[in-house]
Protein backbone atom coordinates (compact mmCIF):
# COMPACT_ATOMS: atom_id res chain seq x y z
CA UNK A 1 0.00 0.00 0.00
CA UNK A 2 1.37 3.40 -1.00
CA UNK A 3 2.37 5.95 1.63
CA UNK A 4 -0.28 8.42 0.47
CA UNK A 5 -2.91 5.72 0.85
CA UNK A 6 -1.78 4.90 4.38
CA UNK A 7 -1.89 8.59 5.25
CA UNK A 8 -5.45 8.82 3.92
CA UNK A 9 -6.48 5.77 5.94
CA UNK A 10 -4.97 7.27 9.09
CA UNK A 11 -6.84 10.55 8.59
CA UNK A 12 -10.11 8.75 7.96
CA UNK A 13 -9.79 6.53 11.02
CA UNK A 14 -8.96 9.38 13.40
CA UNK A 15 -11.81 11.70 12.33
CA UNK A 16 -14.78 11.78 14.73
CA UNK A 17 -17.87 11.04 12.61
CA UNK A 18 -20.72 9.12 14.26
CA UNK A 19 -23.92 8.36 12.35
CA UNK A 20 -25.71 11.53 11.29
CA UNK A 21 -22.56 13.60 11.84
CA UNK A 22 -20.19 12.22 9.18
CA UNK A 23 -18.82 15.49 7.80
CA UNK A 24 -15.32 15.33 9.37
CA UNK A 25 -14.54 11.97 7.77
CA UNK A 26 -16.50 12.64 4.57
CA UNK A 27 -14.56 15.82 3.86
CA UNK A 28 -11.27 13.90 4.13
CA UNK A 29 -12.68 11.30 1.71
CA UNK A 30 -13.91 13.92 -0.75
CA UNK A 31 -10.65 15.87 -0.72
CA UNK A 32 -8.81 12.69 -1.76
CA UNK A 33 -11.42 11.88 -4.42
CA UNK A 34 -11.13 15.29 -6.05
CA UNK A 35 -7.59 14.51 -7.20
CA UNK A 36 -8.74 11.83 -9.68
CA UNK A 37 -12.55 11.56 -9.95
CA UNK A 38 -14.48 13.09 -12.84
CA UNK A 39 -16.87 14.70 -10.36
CA UNK A 40 -17.65 14.63 -6.65
CA UNK A 41 -20.65 15.79 -4.66
CA UNK A 42 -22.56 15.37 -1.40
CA UNK A 43 -26.22 14.59 -0.80
CA UNK A 44 -28.54 16.21 1.74
CA UNK A 45 -27.87 13.54 4.39
CA UNK A 46 -24.10 13.62 4.13
CA UNK A 47 -23.13 10.72 1.86
CA UNK A 48 -20.14 11.57 -0.36
CA UNK A 49 -19.92 10.59 -4.05
CA UNK A 50 -17.07 10.24 -6.55
CA UNK A 51 -17.63 9.25 -10.20
CA UNK A 52 -15.69 7.85 -13.13
CA UNK A 53 -17.76 8.27 -16.28
CA UNK A 54 -17.73 5.40 -18.73
CA UNK A 55 -20.19 3.13 -20.49
CA UNK A 56 -23.90 2.54 -19.98
CA UNK A 57 -23.47 -0.11 -17.27
CA UNK A 58 -23.35 1.61 -13.87
CA UNK A 59 -21.49 0.10 -10.91
CA UNK A 60 -21.87 1.37 -7.35
CA UNK A 61 -19.04 0.78 -4.86
CA UNK A 62 -20.12 1.67 -1.33
CA UNK A 63 -18.68 1.63 2.17
CA UNK A 64 -20.28 3.44 5.08
CA UNK A 65 -18.26 6.24 6.62
CA UNK A 66 -20.14 6.62 9.92
CA UNK A 67 -19.30 4.98 13.23
CA UNK A 68 -21.16 4.17 16.43
CA UNK A 69 -21.25 6.86 19.10
CA UNK A 70 -23.26 8.52 21.85
CA UNK A 71 -25.78 11.38 21.88
CA UNK A 72 -26.39 13.71 24.81
CA UNK A 73 -29.97 13.33 26.05
CA UNK A 74 -30.02 15.19 29.40
CA UNK A 75 -27.84 17.37 31.66
CA UNK A 76 -28.61 17.36 35.39
CA UNK A 77 -28.23 20.21 37.86
CA UNK A 78 -24.74 19.03 38.89
CA UNK A 79 -23.50 18.98 35.28
CA UNK A 80 -23.53 15.22 34.74
CA UNK A 81 -24.58 14.17 31.24
CA UNK A 82 -26.91 11.33 30.28
CA UNK A 83 -26.52 9.78 26.83
CA UNK A 84 -28.32 7.55 24.36
CA UNK A 85 -26.56 5.22 21.96
CA UNK A 86 -25.88 5.86 18.29
CA UNK A 87 -25.76 2.34 16.93
CA UNK A 88 -25.34 -0.83 18.98
CA UNK A 89 -23.11 -0.68 22.07
CA UNK A 90 -22.14 -3.25 24.64
CA UNK A 91 -22.33 -0.99 27.69
CA UNK A 92 -19.47 -2.93 29.34
CA UNK A 93 -17.16 -1.58 26.62
CA UNK A 94 -18.03 1.99 27.62
CA UNK A 95 -17.27 1.76 31.32
CA UNK A 96 -14.28 3.94 32.26
CA UNK A 97 -13.63 5.18 28.70
CA UNK A 98 -12.68 8.68 27.68
CA UNK A 99 -14.91 10.27 25.02
CA UNK A 100 -14.56 13.12 22.53
CA UNK A 101 -17.70 15.26 22.51
CA UNK A 102 -18.44 17.39 19.45
CA UNK A 103 -19.56 20.40 21.44
CA UNK A 104 -20.57 24.03 20.91
CA UNK A 105 -17.00 25.29 20.61
CA UNK A 106 -15.35 22.20 19.14
CA UNK A 107 -14.25 18.91 20.63
CA UNK A 108 -13.86 18.40 24.36
CA UNK A 109 -12.95 15.36 26.44
CA UNK A 110 -15.17 13.69 28.99
CA UNK A 111 -15.18 10.37 30.82
CA UNK A 112 -17.82 7.67 31.17
CA UNK A 113 -18.73 7.51 34.83
CA UNK A 114 -19.82 4.59 37.01
CA UNK A 115 -19.40 3.99 40.75
CA UNK A 116 -16.12 2.18 41.53
CA UNK A 117 -16.37 -1.47 42.45
CA UNK A 118 -15.58 -0.72 46.10
CA UNK A 119 -18.82 1.27 46.36
CA UNK A 120 -21.07 -1.26 44.62
CA UNK A 121 -23.30 -3.52 46.67
CA UNK A 122 -22.07 -7.14 46.62
CA UNK A 123 -25.07 -8.26 44.56
CA UNK A 124 -24.27 -5.59 41.91
CA UNK A 125 -20.58 -6.34 41.47
CA UNK A 126 -21.11 -9.17 39.00
CA UNK A 127 -24.04 -7.56 37.21
CA UNK A 128 -23.61 -6.04 33.76
CA UNK A 129 -24.03 -2.29 33.57
CA UNK A 130 -26.66 -0.72 31.34
CA UNK A 131 -26.23 2.46 29.34
CA UNK A 132 -28.96 4.12 31.41
CA UNK A 133 -26.82 3.69 34.55
CA UNK A 134 -23.76 5.40 33.05
CA UNK A 135 -23.07 9.10 32.58
CA UNK A 136 -20.54 11.47 31.03
CA UNK A 137 -18.46 13.72 33.26
CA UNK A 138 -16.73 16.71 31.66
CA UNK A 139 -15.66 18.16 34.99
CA UNK A 140 -18.50 20.70 35.10
CA UNK A 141 -19.74 21.92 38.48
CA UNK A 142 -23.27 22.79 37.36
CA UNK A 143 -25.80 22.47 34.56
CA UNK A 144 -25.00 26.02 33.46
CA UNK A 145 -21.28 25.32 33.22
CA UNK A 146 -21.91 22.18 31.17
CA UNK A 147 -24.48 23.85 28.88
CA UNK A 148 -21.94 26.54 28.00
CA UNK A 149 -20.01 23.79 26.19
CA UNK A 150 -22.51 21.10 25.18
CA UNK A 151 -26.14 20.91 24.09
CA UNK A 152 -28.83 18.26 24.07
CA UNK A 153 -28.29 16.29 20.85
CA UNK A 154 -24.52 16.82 20.69
CA UNK A 155 -22.63 13.63 19.90
CA UNK A 156 -19.51 11.86 21.12
CA UNK A 157 -17.16 9.05 20.14
CA UNK A 158 -14.65 7.05 22.18
CA UNK A 159 -11.34 8.89 22.54
CA UNK A 160 -9.16 6.02 21.28
CA UNK A 161 -6.16 6.54 18.97
CA UNK A 162 -5.21 4.44 15.96
CA UNK A 163 -2.38 1.97 16.63
CA UNK A 164 -0.48 -0.40 14.37
CA UNK A 165 0.24 -3.74 16.00
CA UNK A 166 2.29 -6.72 14.82
CA UNK A 167 1.87 -8.35 11.39
CA UNK A 168 0.42 -5.24 9.67
CA UNK A 169 -2.64 -5.25 11.88
CA UNK A 170 -4.22 -2.04 13.11
CA UNK A 171 -6.77 -1.17 15.78
CA UNK A 172 -9.08 1.85 15.68
CA UNK A 173 -12.49 2.69 17.06
CA UNK A 174 -13.83 3.59 13.57
CA UNK A 175 -12.53 0.64 11.53
CA UNK A 176 -16.23 -0.27 11.25
CA UNK A 177 -16.60 0.86 8.58
CA UNK A 178 -14.22 3.65 7.67
CA UNK A 179 -11.99 0.94 6.16
CA UNK A 180 -14.79 0.04 3.73
CA UNK A 181 -15.12 3.66 2.62
CA UNK A 182 -11.34 3.73 2.18
CA UNK A 183 -11.32 0.53 0.11
CA UNK A 184 -13.94 1.71 -2.40
CA UNK A 185 -12.16 5.04 -2.84
CA UNK A 186 -8.79 3.36 -3.38
CA UNK A 187 -10.38 0.99 -5.90
CA UNK A 188 -11.80 3.99 -7.76
CA UNK A 189 -8.39 5.68 -7.75
CA UNK A 190 -6.77 2.63 -9.37
CA UNK A 191 -9.61 2.38 -11.89
CA UNK A 192 -9.01 6.04 -12.80
CA UNK A 193 -5.47 5.15 -13.95
CA UNK A 194 -6.76 2.59 -16.45
CA UNK A 195 -10.43 3.13 -17.18
CA UNK A 196 -12.88 0.26 -17.33
CA UNK A 197 -15.63 0.21 -19.97
CA UNK A 198 -18.34 1.00 -17.43
CA UNK A 199 -19.40 3.95 -15.27
CA UNK A 200 -18.33 3.60 -11.64
CA UNK A 201 -19.50 5.57 -8.61
CA UNK A 202 -17.87 5.20 -5.21
CA UNK A 203 -19.98 6.36 -2.29
CA UNK A 204 -19.12 6.86 1.38
CA UNK A 205 -22.57 6.31 2.84
CA UNK A 206 -23.99 7.91 5.96
CA UNK A 207 -26.07 6.44 8.79
CA UNK A 208 -25.43 2.72 8.24
CA UNK A 209 -25.19 2.11 11.97
CA UNK A 210 -28.67 3.54 12.58
CA UNK A 211 -30.98 3.56 9.54
CA UNK A 212 -29.17 2.51 6.30
CA UNK A 213 -30.61 5.75 4.94
CA UNK A 214 -27.42 6.83 3.17
CA UNK A 215 -27.21 3.62 1.16
CA UNK A 216 -30.88 3.77 0.26
CA UNK A 217 -30.55 7.33 -1.03
CA UNK A 218 -27.27 6.64 -2.83
CA UNK A 219 -28.64 3.60 -4.65
CA UNK A 220 -31.75 5.51 -5.73
CA UNK A 221 -29.58 8.38 -6.99
CA UNK A 222 -26.89 6.39 -8.84
CA UNK A 223 -29.36 3.87 -10.31
CA UNK A 224 -26.68 1.16 -10.52
CA UNK A 225 -27.05 -2.13 -12.31
CA UNK A 226 -24.41 -3.66 -10.00
CA UNK A 227 -23.42 -2.78 -6.45
CA UNK A 228 -20.53 -3.97 -4.31
CA UNK A 229 -21.07 -3.18 -0.64
CA UNK A 230 -17.87 -3.31 1.42
CA UNK A 231 -18.09 -3.64 5.21
CA UNK A 232 -16.21 -5.31 8.02
CA UNK A 233 -17.32 -8.78 9.07
CA UNK A 234 -16.60 -11.12 11.95
CA UNK A 235 -13.46 -13.23 11.84
CA UNK A 236 -13.50 -16.69 13.38
CA UNK A 237 -9.84 -16.85 14.39
CA UNK A 238 -10.14 -15.63 17.97
CA UNK A 239 -10.75 -17.75 21.11
CA UNK A 240 -14.27 -19.10 21.35
CA UNK A 241 -15.34 -18.13 17.82
CA UNK A 242 -17.79 -20.52 16.19
CA UNK A 243 -16.65 -21.50 12.70
CA UNK A 244 -19.91 -23.35 12.11
CA UNK A 245 -21.72 -20.02 12.36
CA UNK A 246 -19.08 -17.62 10.98
CA UNK A 247 -17.20 -19.79 8.49
CA UNK A 248 -13.42 -20.10 8.39
CA UNK A 249 -12.56 -16.39 8.30
CA UNK A 250 -9.02 -15.33 9.18
CA UNK A 251 -7.36 -11.94 9.51
CA UNK A 252 -4.97 -11.78 6.57
CA UNK A 253 -7.05 -14.35 4.66
CA UNK A 254 -8.41 -11.88 2.13
CA UNK A 255 -11.92 -10.58 1.46
CA UNK A 256 -15.00 -12.49 2.59
CA UNK A 257 -17.65 -13.14 -0.06
CA UNK A 258 -21.23 -13.52 1.16
CA UNK A 259 -23.74 -15.98 -0.26
CA UNK A 260 -27.50 -15.80 0.22
CA UNK A 261 -29.93 -13.05 1.14
CA UNK A 262 -29.13 -9.81 -0.63
CA UNK A 263 -26.33 -11.32 -2.70
CA UNK A 264 -26.69 -11.90 -6.44
CA UNK A 265 -25.46 -15.37 -7.46
CA UNK A 266 -24.27 -13.89 -10.76
CA UNK A 267 -22.09 -11.29 -9.04
CA UNK A 268 -20.83 -13.84 -6.52
CA UNK A 269 -19.64 -16.13 -9.33
CA UNK A 270 -17.94 -13.21 -11.10
CA UNK A 271 -16.16 -12.20 -7.89
CA UNK A 272 -14.93 -15.76 -7.35
CA UNK A 273 -13.68 -15.87 -10.95
CA UNK A 274 -11.85 -12.54 -10.52
CA UNK A 275 -10.27 -13.69 -7.24
CA UNK A 276 -9.07 -16.97 -8.70
CA UNK A 277 -7.75 -15.38 -11.89
CA UNK A 278 -5.76 -12.85 -9.86
CA UNK A 279 -4.62 -15.28 -7.16
CA UNK A 280 -6.40 -13.30 -4.44
CA UNK A 281 -7.21 -15.32 -1.30
CA UNK A 282 -10.81 -15.20 -0.11
CA UNK A 283 -13.25 -16.94 2.19
CA UNK A 284 -17.02 -17.37 2.19
CA UNK A 285 -19.71 -16.55 4.74
CA UNK A 286 -23.38 -17.41 4.42
CA UNK A 287 -26.16 -14.85 4.88
CA UNK A 288 -29.36 -16.81 4.25
CA UNK A 289 -31.51 -13.99 5.61
CA UNK A 290 -30.55 -10.32 6.00
CA UNK A 291 -26.90 -9.25 6.13
CA UNK A 292 -27.13 -6.48 8.74
CA UNK A 293 -25.37 -4.11 6.31
CA UNK A 294 -26.17 -1.53 3.64
CA UNK A 295 -26.58 -4.41 1.19
CA UNK A 296 -30.02 -5.04 2.68
CA UNK A 297 -31.43 -1.80 1.25
CA UNK A 298 -29.18 -1.61 -1.81
CA UNK A 299 -30.45 -4.70 -3.61
CA UNK A 300 -34.11 -3.66 -3.14
CA UNK A 301 -33.78 -0.29 -4.89
CA UNK A 302 -36.10 0.41 -7.83
CA UNK A 303 -36.57 -2.89 -9.74
CA UNK A 304 -33.57 -4.53 -8.06
CA UNK A 305 -29.79 -4.19 -8.10
CA UNK A 306 -27.38 -7.11 -8.59
CA UNK A 307 -25.55 -6.76 -5.27
CA UNK A 308 -22.69 -8.45 -3.46
CA UNK A 309 -21.48 -7.93 0.09
CA UNK A 310 -17.70 -8.09 0.47
CA UNK A 311 -16.48 -8.39 4.05
CA UNK A 312 -13.17 -7.37 5.57
CA UNK A 313 -12.28 -9.72 8.45
CA UNK A 314 -12.22 -7.98 11.82
CA UNK A 315 -11.94 -8.69 15.52
CA UNK A 316 -13.56 -6.81 18.43
CA UNK A 317 -16.25 -5.07 16.36
CA UNK A 318 -18.09 -2.15 18.00
CA UNK A 319 -15.30 -1.51 20.45
CA UNK A 320 -12.54 1.12 20.76
CA UNK A 321 -10.13 -1.38 19.19
CA UNK A 322 -11.69 -2.98 16.12
CA UNK A 323 -8.80 -4.85 14.50
CA UNK A 324 -8.22 -5.35 10.77
CA UNK A 325 -5.27 -6.51 8.67
CA UNK A 326 -3.83 -4.08 6.11
CA UNK A 327 -3.22 -6.97 3.73
CA UNK A 328 -6.96 -7.66 3.66
CA UNK A 329 -7.60 -4.07 2.58
CA UNK A 330 -5.09 -4.47 -0.24
CA UNK A 331 -6.60 -7.81 -1.33
CA UNK A 332 -10.10 -6.33 -1.35
CA UNK A 333 -9.05 -3.32 -3.40
CA UNK A 334 -7.37 -5.62 -5.95
CA UNK A 335 -10.45 -7.83 -6.15
CA UNK A 336 -12.80 -4.91 -6.80
CA UNK A 337 -10.54 -3.48 -9.51
CA UNK A 338 -10.21 -6.88 -11.22
CA UNK A 339 -13.97 -7.46 -11.03
CA UNK A 340 -14.87 -4.07 -12.52
CA UNK A 341 -12.39 -4.53 -15.37
CA UNK A 342 -14.09 -7.85 -16.24
CA UNK A 343 -17.44 -6.15 -16.84
CA UNK A 344 -18.98 -5.30 -20.19
CA UNK A 345 -21.91 -3.05 -20.97
CA UNK A 346 -24.00 -5.94 -22.35
CA UNK A 347 -23.57 -8.16 -19.28
CA UNK A 348 -26.70 -10.18 -18.47
CA UNK A 349 -27.30 -10.06 -14.71
CA UNK A 350 -30.31 -12.38 -14.53
CA UNK A 351 -29.61 -15.74 -12.84
CA UNK A 352 -31.47 -17.72 -15.53
CA UNK A 353 -33.04 -17.21 -18.96
CA UNK A 354 -36.57 -17.50 -20.26
CA UNK A 355 -36.96 -20.60 -22.40
CA UNK A 356 -38.18 -24.16 -22.47
CA UNK A 357 -38.00 -25.56 -18.94
CA UNK A 358 -35.81 -28.59 -18.46
CA UNK A 359 -37.52 -31.94 -18.59
CA UNK A 360 -38.29 -33.32 -15.18
CA UNK A 361 -38.05 -37.06 -14.89
CA UNK A 362 -41.14 -38.51 -13.34
CA UNK A 363 -40.53 -40.71 -10.31
CA UNK A 364 -41.22 -44.37 -10.79
CA UNK A 365 -43.63 -45.85 -8.29
CA UNK A 366 -43.78 -49.53 -7.52
CA UNK A 367 -46.96 -51.25 -8.65
CA UNK A 368 -49.35 -51.82 -5.81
Amino acid sequence: MEDQSLHLLQRLLTAAAPSGHESAAAQVWLAAAQSFADRVHVDVYGSAYAWLQGGSLRVLLSGHIDEIGLMISYIDDAGYIAVDSIGRWDAQVLVGQRVRILGRQGELVGVVGKPPIQLLRPEDRGRASTLEELWLDIGARSREEAEALVRIGDVAVIDAPLHELLARRIVARSSDNRVGAFVVLEALRLLARERADVTVAAVATSQEETTHAGASMATFHVEPHISLVVDVTFSSDSPGADKKMLGNVQLGGGPVLSRGGANSPVIYDLLVAAAEQQGIPYSVQVTPHDTGTDADVTYLSRSGVATALIGIPSRYMHSPNTMVDLDDLTYTIKLIVAFVRMLSNNLDLCPYQVGTPPAIEQPAFAAQ
